[in-house]
């Protein structure tokens, strides 16, 4: 193909290109990276093809200069992702928890005081968990927690290709009764406070009933280190699901569709959070929780060290220091 045919088919791309990276460099339009790493490599390739059928400098050297110069901007971006998702796990997030601590402080009362409200009746009428759970779903529990039985826990020959499978199996399982959680909040919030209250319910008599016949440390030392993380994203998948009901409930001056979406921005981001901290209860539950070679007293100072680190970056990660004046 001759230089003259190739430079008018292509002009108008190259332009478009050049255009492009003027406003990246001026970083005052973004909107276009998305699309940029494509045009970015056919650029690549015009300059290749350039080279090959050796057109003259003049091209070949103005080409080349769009290709660093994409390039700059190409890995400038990539690396913005890796630290906005940084900033997100490191500042964002705790800060949108506490943003919207009415929903936060709504739904752990409800999960968490079911939890212990339920565990405690339980634990003082061990019959009351039959009216709570089904016989044989109690007789499951009692098999796998007992002490004696040793059906809990990671055998030592356990392959390492078998934790990954319960990793992905926790991992599933609780994403699961979490996007349960915050999804059924589109119904009026009923649905959220329903699902709180309920799994809160189920564990808190678990907990309860094991106790009280004796399972307790063996139930207690399993659940402890991943129970931080696990615990603490349902009641944050519920709270989001609650601001997606209060926004169909009280839009204000805002129209339910235009007050469900400023609602949804902020409860998908929370949702994005959970499931991070799902993604490290799973890890724990499967790498940790289950080694039988460590002693219940380590577990429960590992675990009380988790949940104290959960609060502390809940509660004050992602603040500003003010410079004195």
């Amino acid at each position: 193909m001759k230089q003259s045919l190739f430079e008018t088919r292509h002009k108008a791309e190259w332009e478009r290109f050049a255009l492009t990276l003027e406003r990246l460099e001026r970083g005052k339009d973004t909107s276009q990276v998305a699309g940029f790493p494509k045009a970015y490599r056919r650029l690549c390739q015009h300059l290749a093809l350039a080279q090959e059928r050796g057109y003259s400098s003049f091209l070949i050297d103005s080409l080349q200069q769009q290709v660093l110069r994409g390039h700059q901007q190409l890995y400038r971006h990539r690396s913005r992702l890796g630290a906005n998702l940084l900033s997100f796990i490191l500042a964002d997030f705790p800060r949108l928890v506490r943003a919207e601590w009415p929903f936060v402080l709504v739904a752990s009362l409800l999960f968490f005081g079911s939890l212990i409200g339920v565990g405690v009746l339980v634990y003082v009428f061990p019959d009351l968990v039959y009216n709570l759970i089904p016989a044989d779903q109690v007789r499951e529990m009692q098999g796998m927690y007992d002490p004696v039985a040793g059906h809990l826990g990671r055998p030592a020959e356990r392959a390492a290709s078998e934790d990954w499978l319960m990793f992905g199996y926790y991992v599933m399982h609780n994403i699961g009764i979490a996007f349960q959680t915050f999804a059924s909040g589109l119904l009026l919030g009923v649905g959220s406070a329903f699902f709180l209250f309920y799994n809160g319910m189920v564990i808190g008599a678990v907990a309860g009933h094991l106790s009280e016949i004796g399972f307790g440390q063996t139930f207690w030392s399993f659940v402890i280190a991943h129970g931080a993380f696990e615990l603490s994203a349902i009641a944050l998948a519920g709270a989001a699901g609650l601001e997606l009901g209060w926004a169909l409930i009280a839009p204000g001056r805002l129209t339910r569709s235009e007050a469900l979406k400023r609602a949804a921005r902020k409860s998908v981001l929370l949702v994005c959070g959970v499931t991070l901290f799902l993604l490290i209860a799973a890890f724990i539950e499967a790498y940790w929780s289950s080694k039988t070679s460590v002693t219940p007293l380590t577990k429960y100072l590992v675990g009380a060290g988790l949940w104290a680190l959960v609060a502390v970056y809940l509660l004050f990660a992602g603040r500003t220091r003010h410079a004195p004046e």
